[in-house]
């Protein structure tokens, strides 16, 4: 091998270092919900109060790294952002995020540690919370979940909601923004179903 051979792989070898540092050093962006909407009309003062339980799902989406998929290579795969994540697991930022609106409405929302003060109590659970790209330049948040009422341990009902909203930008902003529209479309129609439910 000729030192000029050996030179040049020494330099490309420094040259990919480098680059290697220098991209682990690149800021990472954190996203959440945002603030929340303005108020939708009042809940009926028939629900009281209501304890919800903290949003559960698979254990892929328990992580605050932001994941996409491309539908029109591989709909099965799912890829994670390099330097872009949530402030909050999804399950963590649905939580609150449905507390907040809940109670924005007007129902007094407890935590499941305070079980003795009411007897009706909502769980979800998380099927799919996702950024679906359709094209390279085209995409959208898809929420779907599972809602449960029980009251004084029995269920009551069980509904599943779906919603999608696309993305203002085929990129990791925009694909927050369209996860936290999709999560407050479903909250609203977990409120109005909570909401029609027999009081007894």
């Amino acid at each position: 091998m000729t030192t000029a051979i050996r030179n040049a792989i020494l330099i490309t070898a420094i040259g990919m270092l480098l680059g290697a540092c220098a991209s682990k050093g690149q800021p990472t962006a954190q996203y959440d919900f945002g603030p929340l909407p303005l108020p939708q009309a009042q809940a009926p003062a028939a629900i009281g109060a209501v304890i919800v339980a903290d949003v559960v799902g698979p254990a892929a989406l328990d992580t605050e790294r932001m994941q996409y998929r491309l539908l029109y290579a591989d709909a099965r795969q799912s890829r994670p952002y390099a330097y872009n994540q949530w402030t909050a697991t999804p399950f963590q930022l649905m939580t609150q995020r449905m507390k907040a609106r809940i109670a924005q409405a007007g129902v007094k929302v407890l935590s499941t540690t305070d079980a003795a003060a009411s007897p009706t109590v909502l769980r979800m659970e998380v099927n799919d919370f996702a950024q679906n790209f359709d094209s390279a330049t085209s995409s959208a948040g898809i929420v779907s979940l599972r809602a449960s009422v029980f009251r004084n341990h029995k269920l009551v009902d069980q509904k599943t909601f779906s919603r999608s909203s696309p993305a203002p930008s085929p990129d990791a902003a925009g694909g927050a923004q369209a996860l936290a529209a999709a999560t407050d479309a479903v909250t609203a129609d977990v409120l109005a179903w909570l909401t029609a439910l027999p009081s007894q």
